[in-house]
């Protein structure tokens, strides 16, 4: 390991330890779509004789390679100044647990291109690095949400002041679960729109009252992604109506009044991209919008 020169290779090592696991195509769509994808198969070789990454091979999937960091690449970016504080969760660094959590985790990291290929078009400014899988929430009693991810994106020209930054929880659901389950997020996320935690002497300067948590990160609440996947469009509609009932469990007072929650099958976003109006407003699901919109999701 020492001697390795990752300097050219700091985004992909970079990408490797957020995301934790890409495929090589997955990973050259990222880092560098405009050149040829023997370089990105040469850089992670590179990483992979440093000791740096790993790889498997996924059989049914035709052979595919799947890279995912070493526990000591982890260690060497979470020291770098701009991914402190990004990363609660531990990355998997085991082959045998990469592959167990594959299926999923590609999955996320899919969801994550569409968005990032997204805004490449539209001149929009979101990098790799502003999509975080997994920061974790605290919302008490030793809980917390841990969404698949958070991100960070900024419309309008790249150069100059942009547009505004918008920012979004996602969960990707690949109908592992019922219904009912992946409704059952939206309580959670309601716990911790309003938690405040119990840290004597922390106060909001103008309300004089303590602040919640959330707060210490966003200037906003973010809005609330779900990308559906592995069911048709009964499943999509089940989960929809689910996820609707949710909010109206929660009554009048629920983050989702005034939050965006939206919800779209992953197949419509990699067809017409995530900023095309292919997304189901929860309060008003005969609604498709893009992500971006900002008006209020009430009926």
């Amino acid at each position: 390991m020492l001697g390795v020169d990752v300097g050219e290779d700091r985004l992909a090592l970079g990408v490797l330890v957020q995301y934790r696991m890409a495929t090589t195509g997955q990973l050259h769509r990222v880092i560098a779509p405009g050149v040829r994808i023997e370089q990105t198969r040469r850089r992670l070789a590179r990483l992979r004789t440093g000791g740096l990454v790993d790889r498997i091979t996924l059989p049914q999937a035709g052979r595919t390679r799947v890279w995912f960091p070493t526990a000591y690449a982890a260690q060497l970016v979470g020291e770098w100044p701009e991914m402190r504080g990004r990363r609660a969760a531990r990355t998997v660094s085991d082959p045998v647990a990469v592959r167990l959590k594959a299926a999923h985790t590609l999955t996320v990291t899919e969801t994550a291109l569409a968005f990032l290929e997204d805004a490449r078009r539209r001149g929009d400014l979101f990098r790799p690095l502003d999509w975080i899988p997994e920061l974790h929430h605290p919302i008490g009693n030793g809980e917390a949400v841990i969404p698949d991810a958070v991100f960070y994106y900024q419309q309008g020209p790249t150069s100059g002041d942009g547009g505004p930054m918008l920012r979004a929880f996602v969960e990707v659901d690949r109908a592992t679960m019922g219904p009912e389950r992946l409704a059952a997020k939206l309580t959670a996320y309601d716990r911790l729109h309003g938690y405040v935690a119990a840290v004597p002497g922390r106060r909001t300067v103008s309300q004089g009252v303590a602040a919640e948590e959330w707060r210490r990160r966003y200037p906003l609440f973010p809005r609330l992604l779900f990308v559906l996947d592995g069911t048709g469009p009964d499943g999509v509609e089940n989960r929809i109506s689910a996820l609707r009932a949710a909010v109206e469990l929660l009554g009048p007072l629920c983050f989702a009044r005034e939050v965006p929650v939206l919800a779209t099958p992953l197949a419509d976003i990699l067809q017409h991209g995530p900023g095309a109006p292919v997304w189901r407003a929860i309060h008003d699901p005969a609604r498709r919008i893009p992500w971006t919109d900002t008006r209020p999701t009430t009926a």
